[in-house]
């Protein structure tokens, strides 16, 4: 976890408000909600992730980085909880001009110079999240929703950013990152690698025989999401010890995001999209999580 020190944010840019019963979902407007936000990931990440966190982000219960001020904050709020605690949701989002590449957030961890020569308008995707009695999908949707109005408003070529497999065990989960490399790899031209004293192979064990069926129903389930809009994934993986999880590079160009997967999308948000939050139920098997 990064020191919780702000600075001026850039302005922010444009975003339609969605708003589905007590839900709304847009870009966050103040300090506050911005505050909120981040108590939110601390929740997700640190107490339930096991994310390390700094005496100071303990003290106020808050995920916070250097990165924070530069980038859009995607947030649901319910507007039924107390003001202070209504961010439910939240995706953060960066597009940078070509020359400002190294501060993306994931060329920590990842060398983007293939993404970064491709002359495509890029969107960083991270520290998504849903609290927890959320995660029947309504909140999720709603957030890919307003991503997906937001690429269309500014003209968005392609979406990446580090999706995380749970723990640090990289033979753990070994049939999961070989079916990644084996069945997603990402283009040569569009292809980011791994870099760090973290990074791994994922697949060093040709001999290894993947289940495909069952690798995929391991993955994390924003994973499959990503997956199932045409995603690819970068060269490697990076081993974050901080957030206690291994990432991966989701390399998504808005052309590959199908008509038949867009159709289907567009069916999900036309059924009754607040069932599962008014019934409230806890699914902690529906992790909605993208750290960092």
């Amino acid at each position: 976890m990064h020191d919780l020190a702000m600075r001026d944010s850039r302005p922010t840019p444009r975003s339609v408000p969605i708003v589905a019963g007590p839900l709304e979902v847009r870009l966050a407007r103040s300090a506050a909600e911005l505050e909120s936000a981040q108590r939110l990931r601390y929740q997700v990440f640190v107490e339930e992730w096991g994310a390390s966190a700094n005496a100071n982000a303990r003290r106020l219960r808050r995920d916070a980085d250097a990165f924070d001020p530069a980038m859009g904050h995607l947030v649901v709020l319910d507007r039924r909880r107390p003001a202070g605690a209504q961010v439910v949701g939240n995706y953060r989002l960066l597009s940078l001009d070509p020359d400002e590449g190294a501060a993306y957030y994931s060329s920590r961890e990842f060398d983007l110079s293939p993404l970064l020569a491709s002359g495509r308008r890029l969107l960083e995707l991270g520290r998504s999240c849903v609290m927890a009695d959320y995660r029947g999908g309504a909140v999720l949707q709603l957030l890919w929703r307003a991503i997906a109005a937001y690429v269309a408003q500014h003209d968005i070529g392609l979406l990446f950013g580090c999706a995380s497999l749970r723990g640090t065990d990289p033979a753990a989960m070994a049939e999961q990152l070989a079916y990644l490399h084996r069945q997603h790899l990402a283009p040569p031209a569009l292809r980011p690698r791994a870099q760090g004293p973290t990074c791994i192979d994922t697949d060093p064990d040709p001999a290894l025989r993947v289940d495909a069926s069952r690798a995929l129903r391991q993955l994390e389930p924003i994973i499959r999401g990503y997956l199932r809009a045409g995603a690819w994934v970068g060269e490697g993986a990076y081993v974050d010890h901080e957030f206690q999880s291994i990432d991966v590079c989701i390399v998504l160009p808005t052309e590959r995001m199908s008509a038949r997967h867009r159709q289907n999308f567009e069916r999900k948000l036309e059924r009754p999209l607040l069932s599962a939050v008014h019934d409230r139920v806890p699914m902690a098997a529906a992790r909605a999580c993208v750290p960092p």
